[in-house]
């Protein structure tokens, strides 16, 4: 599978915001000369496509009907959005006829009681927009929410599902991007575009209808006004947009450094290697290019800006010329003449916000693209159909290789044909040269992988049919990769056994041999263990995965190098807690240190996959085979294991 490295990518608000700018439900008429640019909203900053984009998109195409879908449930809410919005559209162009019968009918005349219907009218057209655009964004928000809800909880769930072999290929990041910035962004894109072409359409067509109503003649003049006035603010738009491109790119770069160096692991690598020097002066570089980026996102296109202000207040200038000359004026009113500089000046926005519809539409798409491509990966471990009911209660824990062979994404087998028993209640060890295969012998027990040919069966059922929560509390894993949360003690040992009394908590961790340490702790199973468990130290944070794992009570237990990173001393207190934990169980123990295989029940020798020698340690060093020779090696302070066995 190819991923997408969007993590780090940032998108600027451009590119997601502006399609709703236009529709300006309830928004107030703009006065006479009002250059209509630079404001929040996205008419005057046009969205550019992300090449990005258009490369996901040609990689993985996006089915309409399969975004439809998503929205189908809700499309009784989609029709009362867009007849609110169109609705708020029509209302609001009320407004400059109000204001034209104020100015030609009610002041003139002197009539208080006209003026008093005219100005209240005014403020009730203003008051029912408003309202009508709270409920707008509160439909179309809360329907974008529950999409988006329901896609990250299905991707989520979907990645639960995924081999550890999708997590070893792909980029922690990028999952988490996609997962939280891609939704989030689609849901911003999604919303804004849906809303923004029918309220940026209807506002458009109304004020056209309106300014047609009002004067044909002057509709015409703006005609020839507009196009040129909508190219210059693109072209504005377009220079800040190079420019703010390259300063969130550099704040990207910023973002990295900070994470990664302000991280314990980056801190700690900063400080042995004595770079911390240099990371700062690293910093300052690009805190500096980012300054001098922000000085010219501002400056930058002031000289167009300033063009095109004067052409926007050549506009009002030029339909007061017109109104002046009989030709083109016709005897406009004033107040005629003031409401359609009104309408001339709040058509420019949602023209802004059509134009801007086709880039959301296809960023969104490419949203969508990443999103699917996580949901139509299939997943390598399947949970079963119908699971066969397994009382981890009642298992005795005998477990079954038959036949076992293994190869990682289709290459070569890792492991051949291995068949293996490991009666219930002994300890079976696997030794072996680095890259036998005895941690994927291993990572078979609990379904981290599944046999290519074979099967693994504990009392005498198939692994893959077992629901693979029934198999959790059947088989316990501790590893040589210590994971705790950054959570506190307490809430790392209830991971195991959400319902477990403090008493139970300090049994376990007592069994473990890490009790003490604990107690001794001002704030005790409240104590953070901080990032990666490093406020501990390594025999600390195992003795409390080993604490972690006598919670879950497994009948089966896999050991998989789980000492193989500490020192001698820590060895030792560790291996007294992995022998309480393994006493009654089943288990199979990567082993690595002689120490760990002497008290084994049966040893198992692999040699490239495959099973060379078995039989008790005793046993084992008298045949004067694989076994042996490793055992002497270790002897002589080597490692079991840690490179091939010469014959």
């Amino acid at each position: 599978m190819t991923t997408t490295p969007s993590a780090g990518r940032v998108r600027t608000s451009g590119q997601h915001g502006g399609g709703s700018g236009g529709g300006s439900a309830g928004g107030a008429v703009a006065a006479p000369g009002a250059v209509p640019v630079g404001g929040g909203g996205g008419g005057g900053r046009p969205a550019r496509l992300d090449p990005a984009d258009r490369t996901q998109l040609a990689r993985r195409p996006v089915s309409r009907r399969r975004i439809a879908a998503l929205f189908a449930p809700h499309r009784g809410r989609i029709a009362v959005v867009v007849v609110l919005i169109t609705a708020a559209s029509v209302i609001n162009l009320a407004q400059p006829f109000l204001v034209r019968g104020v100015i030609d009918d009610a002041l003139p005349s002197g009539d208080t009681g006209l003026l008093l219907l005219l100005t209240a009218s005014m403020v009730g057209v203003a008051a029912l927009t408003a309202v009508i655009g709270v409920a707008q964004t509160w439909l179309a928000t809360a329907m974008g929410q529950q999409v988006m809800h329901a896609l990250r909880v299905d991707l989520f769930t979907h990645l639960q599902a995924q081999s550890l072999g999708f997590f070893t290929r792909t980029r922690g990041g990028e999952v988490q991007s996609r997962l939280t910035h891609d939704i989030a962004g689609m849901q911003s894109v999604v919303t804004s575009s849906a809303t923004g072409v029918a309220s940026n359409l209807t506002t458009a067509v109304a004020t056209a209808v309106a300014m047609v109503a009002l004067s044909p003649a002057m509709s015409l003049i703006s005609l020839v006004v507009l196009p040129p006035a909508v190219w210059l603010s693109r072209r504005v738009a377009l220079i800040r947009r190079d420019v703010t491109d390259e300063r969130q790119r550099e704040l990207a770069l910023l973002h990295t450094q900070v994470e990664e160096g302000l991280s314990v692991s980056g801190a700690r690598l900063a400080k042995t290697l004595g770079t911390t020097a240099r990371d700062a002066a690293r910093f300052t570089a690009r805190s500096d290019r980012l300054q001098h980026l922000e000085l010219r996102s501002q400056l930058a296109g002031r000289w167009r800006m300033a063009t095109m202000q004067i052409v926007f207040a050549a506009i009002p200038a030029v339909v007061y010329l017109a109104a002046g000359f009989p030709a083109t004026g016709g005897g406009m009113s004033i107040g005629t003449l003031v409401a359609f500089t009104a309408l001339q000046g709040a058509v420019f926005r949602p023209v802004m916000g059509l134009l801007n519809i086709g880039v959301q539409w296809v960023t969104a798409l490419a949203f969508f693209s990443r999103i699917f491509e996580y949901l139509d990966l299939e997943p390598q471990i399947r949970p079963p159909g119908d699971p066969v009911p397994l009382d981890p209660g009642a298992v005795r824990g005998e477990v079954r290789l038959e036949g076992v062979r293994f190869a990682y994404d289709d290459g070569a087998d890792v492991l051949h044909g291995i068949d293996l028993t490991l009666a219930a209640g002994t300890t079976t060890a696997v030794v072996g040269p680095t890259g036998s295969g005895k941690s994927t012998l291993g990572s078979l027990l609990p379904r981290l992988n599944d046999v290519t040919h074979g099967r693994v069966s504990i009392d005498g059922t198939d692994v893959r049919d077992v629901a693979p929560a029934d198999l959790a509390r059947i088989v316990g894993v501790v590893s040589q990769e210590t994971y705790l949360v950054h959570a506190s003690v307490r809430e790392n040992l209830l991971l195991a056994a959400p319902d477990a009394s403090d008493a139970t908590l300090w049994e376990a961790l007592g069994a473990a041999r890490v009790a003490d340490t604990v107690a001794g702790l001002p704030e005790g199973l409240d104590t953070l263990v901080g990032a990666r468990g490093h406020r501990f130290s390594g025999g600390e944070q195992q003795r409390l995965a080993i604490a972690r794992t006598l919670l879950r009570n497994p009948p089966v237990l896999v050991l998989d190098e789980a000492t193989s990173a500490l020192d001698n001393t820590t060895e030792a207190q560790v291996q007294h807690a992995l022998d309480r934990l393994s006493a009654g169980r089943t288990t199979l123990t990567i082993a690595h240190r002689l120490s760990t295989v002497e008290n084994a029940d049966q040893v198992v020798v692999l040699e490239a996959g495959r099973i060379v020698e078995r039989g008790t340690p005793a046993r084992l060093r008298a045949a004067g085979g694989p076994y042996a020779r490793l055992a002497a090696r270790a002897g002589r302070g080597g490692e079991i294991g840690a490179a091939p066995v010469a014959p």
